[in-house]
């Protein structure tokens, strides 16, 4: 059976784009949200959702139910979502985390119905729907973190990874482990970069014209800074070993360009950061 219905838990940026993104590419079923009630009616404004719902009714009508909260919110939540999906079911979320995510999945969770972590690799430096976006999935790679070494083979599982392909997303494949010290680097570094920069500038140039001095570099640099910490707060403390290691080895790479701010190896560091960022661009197809 085809994805009838979909309820979405938590209708704010990627909640809202992923309901706004199945209506825009061809989505015929129900979409519910479960959500503030002042969400739920700018969902409704915008188009994200059908009509809003509560978790208990939401959760039981759908074929797929997708988490797009707080990581704190989708791990407190997922012993009640298991006991009120419904057979045949599929649960995924969309946490910036997945190790513990998965793993307390899996306490609650068996073949039917069945959960699969999952972690879009979009978003913007502010949340919330008014934010939604139909087209934020598209070229986005779309990680999939099953419980276990293969994905379920179920046609609730085959449909959603149908939907991800038709709204735009690139699917990745990984254990929850892996995306987690991956995304350590790719993601939760450069977010800490990010806002320290941000603060260090801030606080050694004085406000008024000094300020206007400055390029569009530390635009780009610190654009991240004005996410909100709700949201890291959570990522971080889910991910706090992996984040520390990822710090410390920054830290020595900052002291070997520190350590050659006057000598001869500074040329050779920045050749070999121009190629890693060669390397790091994304590629066109």
């Amino acid at each position: 059976m085809p994805i009838q219905t979909v309820t979405i838990v938590g209708v704010g940026l990627i909640g809202g784009s992923f309901g706004q993104a199945l209506r825009k590419h061809g989505f015929a079923g129900r979409i519910l949200g479960v959500s503030s009630a002042r969400t739920l009616e700018a969902a409704l404004e915008r188009g994200a959702i059908d009509e809003g719902a509560d978790l208990e009714s939401g959760v039981g009508q759908a074929d797929l139910i997708y988490l797009s909260q707080p990581i704190s919110q989708i791990l407190d939540g997922l012993p009640r979502i298991a006991k009120l999906a419904r057979p045949g079911a599929l649960v995924t979320d969309a946490g910036s985390t997945k190790a513990a995510i998965v793993e307390r999945a899996a306490q609650y969770f068996g073949d039917d119905p069945c959960f699969i972590g999952g972690h879009p690799m979009a978003g913007k430096e502010k949340s919330g729907v008014e934010r939604a976006d139909p087209d934020l999935f598209q070229q986005a790679v779309y990680v999939l973190t099953p419980a276990g070494e293969t994905m379920p083979q179920t046609p609730v599982v085959a449909d959603f990874q149908s939907w991800l392909g038709r709204i735009g997303a690139r699917i990745v494949v990984l254990p929850a482990g892996v995306h987690d010290e991956v995304v350590t680097w790719t993601s939760h570094l450069p977010q800490l970069i990010a806002s320290a920069l941000a603060s260090t500038v801030a606080e050694q140039v004085p406000a008024g014209p000094c300020r206007q001095v400055a390029g569009p570099g530390l635009q780009d640099m610190t654009r991240l800074a004005e996410s909100p910490f709700e949201i890291w707060r959570d990522i971080l403390g889910t991910n706090w070993a992996n984040v520390d290691r990822a710090l410390s080895v920054f830290l020595q790479q900052l002291r070997r360009f520190q350590e050659q701010l006057a000598g001869p190896g500074l040329e050779d560091e920045f050749r070999a950061s121009q190629e890693a960022r060669r390397e790091l661009r994304p590629r066109r197809e």
